[in-house]
């Protein structure tokens, strides 16, 4: 729905005003006991590409949470604004997933300002990357598109990253 109203424009000025935002929750060897070996890792890659595949931003963020705990990141242009949340649940006989809601404000002209919200569950797997596309993949020419990739690693109590085949267990 929004694709049409996204010209590479809209994008430029992502570049100077994104960022990663939460509620930092204490480092992996802080954490009280029963939350030690819980601590995750969110490696998150935002960029804006063009129609062609051209990376025209790009930004990268880690974060370190426990599952239940929201990291989210806003990306603030001249007439649009992307709030992004990720949430990891953990279950413990497998089936995780990630919740990613997004909410889009975008001033189109001569009409006002659109609204729009989504929310996903991804199942994830630790390792893998996790593509998130607020405003939907592009698929009309000259309009440039926003790409989050999101890898979520397991880390022990004292932060050193658990490596692929433990992190499956």
């Amino acid at each position: 729905m929004f694709r049409r109203f996204c010209p590479l424009g809209v994008f430029l000025l992502l570049i100077a005003s994104a960022g990663i935002y939460a509620e930092e929750p204490p480092q992996p060897s802080q954490l009280h006991q029963r939350f030690r070996g819980r601590a995750l890792l969110l490696d998150i890659n935002a960029r804006v590409l063009e129609q062609d595949q051209e990376v025209i931003w790009n930004e990268n963020h880690e974060r370190i949470t426990i599952p239940g705990n929201p990291v989210g990141m806003k990306l603030v242009g001249s007439n649009i604004v992307v709030a992004v949340q990720f949430t990891p649940f953990i279950r413990p006989r497998g089936g995780n997933v990630l919740v990613a809601q997004g909410q889009i404000w975008l001033e189109v002209p001569d009409e006002g300002i659109r609204y729009h919200t989504s929310i996903q569950t991804i199942p994830l797997e630790f390792n893998e990357p996790i593509f998130f596309f607020p405003l939907g993949p592009a698929r009309q020419e000259h309009n440039a598109f926003i790409e989050i990739m999101l890898t979520i690693k397991q880390y022990r109590g004292n932060g050193a990253p658990v490596n692929a085949q433990e992190g499956n267990d």
